[in-house]
Order: structure tokens, then sequence, then C-alpha cells
């Protein structure tokens, strides 16, 4: 997060579980909890970024293929992307 970027105080509640993983990776990285946190939340959103790009991707290629096989293909990974395994 570059400095001059303007921070807002954010409360979360956290499951013990995941509090005590945040805990750890900032104990083994030399940081802060609110800084590992705030790495997870940043690479989470890019994650998804990248994931919706991926489908308009492939509805794009859907759209503009004619071979029988390679659509069928396309819908099981836009299906796939769609509602899981």
């Amino acid at each position: 997060m570059p400095i001059s970027e303007k921070t807002v105080r954010q409360s979360v509640s956290l499951p013990a579980r995941v509090a005590r993983q945040v805990r750890y990776l900032a104990k083994i990285g030399s940081t802060s909890a609110s800084r590992i946190i705030v790495d997870l939340i940043e690479s989470g959103i890019e994650a998804r970024e990248q994931e919706k790009k991926r489908f308009f991707e492939l509805a794009d290629r859907l759209a503009k293929s004619r071979d029988a096989e390679d659509q069928k293909r396309l819908k099981e990974e836009l299906a796939r992307l769609t509602f899981g395994e």
C-alpha cells in the first residue's frame, strides 16, 4: 500500500482459526497482523478480478467459436467457473 494512499480504520471479526493463522504469518514475516490482513485482502481482490476477466474471455471465445467441440468445452469451463466443480 503506497504511503500517500489514505487509510481507513476498519474493524473486522475473524474466526479464531483465521486469527491464529494471521498472527503466525505476521510473526514469521516480521510484520503486523494488520499488514498481513491487508495483503490477504488485496490478493483476494486481485484473484476475483482475474477470475472475472477469465470468465469474460471464455464467454467471448464461446460467442466467436464455430466448432461444436470447442463450444462444448468452453461451456463446461464456464459452468465450472460459475458453479464450481
